[in-house]
């Protein structure tokens, strides 16, 4: 028994050290290699990964689909390891690519650390910008956002993705994004949260519906319609969630956006939920039919500005914030927000 047990630790041993040897061995290949390659090159294999799509990748990167499948030929060639595996319908990378593609994203993301800290440290806010924010947040923000922000800032690069929370928070760890705009709680070991603003749901219902009264409760949920987004409006902290009266509605239909929902609520009666920041986008027959959540319930939903723990760019996270606080009204705003602010300044200066 015992030496089954030591041939069962010894297995154990040898594999956790060939798998070691492996990771070091295609470490090693990188490096001795990486005079060769440019940030061009790595630009190239990261574009691939991104998309999985030789046509795709070729667009994004101004080059023609058999320049980059050539591209990709010879660094493989000049690496002496195949990166991608390639077939008529899917490109994947190898388990060697993998590596590489994941040192190749850390090295272009330091390499933009450079122009980034010279801007900072002429007080300049300039270069490019990446946002992701959460499709349920940037019809509120985004118009007025773009409007103001590439009118005062000329010299920054503006660039926006709509994708969900756990996509901002993957987008931003491998610095796809520069920051992220998402509901609060998506947290992770690479990440800073920063809790932006809350804002109160408001139930809108229909012209026949039963519950037209000033005020609505949640007791009133019983043998009426429910219409609701299947993510955005299940609030975590949100301790009046409709999500868990799912089994007391008898209708419940999981929309894809606010403004579907007003629609379905207008033609098939029942109610749904809504941002408060939604209230502007109603007309003046539809504002007749909003009401008020009555009671102590917590119905809102927060909203946090995500960036990364070595994020030094500190005047431009400054400057998203300026144009947002212009947008957002005032008593939405976390009453800590400056108090985070000032102490994330603190970091990015000793990051320098």
């Amino acid at each position: 028994m015992k030496s089954f047990l030591c041939h069962n630790h010894f297995l154990i041993w040898h594999k956790i050290n060939v798998f070691m040897i492996e990771q070091q061995q295609i470490l090693a290949i990188f490096a001795l290699n990486l005079s060769i390659m440019t940030l061009q090159q790595l630009k190239y294999i990261i574009a691939i990964d991104r998309y999985r799509n030789f046509a795709k990748a070729a667009a994004e990167l101004d080059v023609t689909q058999p320049t980059l499948s050539a591209l990709l030929l010879k660094l493989e060639n000049e690496l002496g390891v195949r990166l991608f595996e390639r077939s008529n319908k899917s490109v994947r990378p190898t388990a060697t690519g993998e590596t590489v593609i994941r040192q190749a994203e850390k090295i272009l993301s330091q390499t933009e650390l450079i122009s980034e800290t010279i801007s900072e440290q002429k007080g300049e806010v300039s270069g490019s910008l990446s946002i992701g924010i959460g499709a349920s947040i940037a019809p509120y923000l985004m118009p007025w956002f773009i409007k103001k922000y590439t009118d005062r800032y000329l010299n920054v690069r503006l660039t926006v993705n709509e994708m969900r929370g756990d996509m901002t928070i993957d987008s931003l760890r491998l610095g796809k994004i520069d920051i992220g705009i998402a509901i609060s709680g998506n947290t992770s070991q690479e990440t800073i949260e920063i809790p932006f603003y809350c804002e109160p749901f408001h139930v809108y219902v229909a012209n026949d519906c039963l519950l037209k009264m000033p005020k609505f409760n949640p007791a009133d949920l019983l043998h009426e319609k429910m219409w609701i987004m299947k993510e955005s409006q299940c609030m975590r902290e949100s301790a009046f969630s409709f999500c868990k009266t799912r089994s007391i509605g008898r209708h419940i239909y999981e929309a894809g956006s606010i403004e579907t929902l007003i629609r379905i609520v207008d033609i098939n009666g029942g109610f749904t939920i809504i941002p408060e920041m939604h209230l502007p986008f109603l007309t003046d027959a539809q504002r007749e039919n909003v009401r008020p959540i009555e009671g102590e319930y917590v119905s809102r939903r927060c909203v946090s500005i995500y960036i990364r723990k070595d994020f030094i760019r500190y005047r431009m996270l400054k400057s998203l914030i300026e144009i947002m606080l212009s947008i957002i009204p005032n008593k939405m705003i976390d009453s800590n927000l400056h108090n985070k602010i000032a102490l994330i300044s603190k970091n990015c200066h000793t990051l320098y």
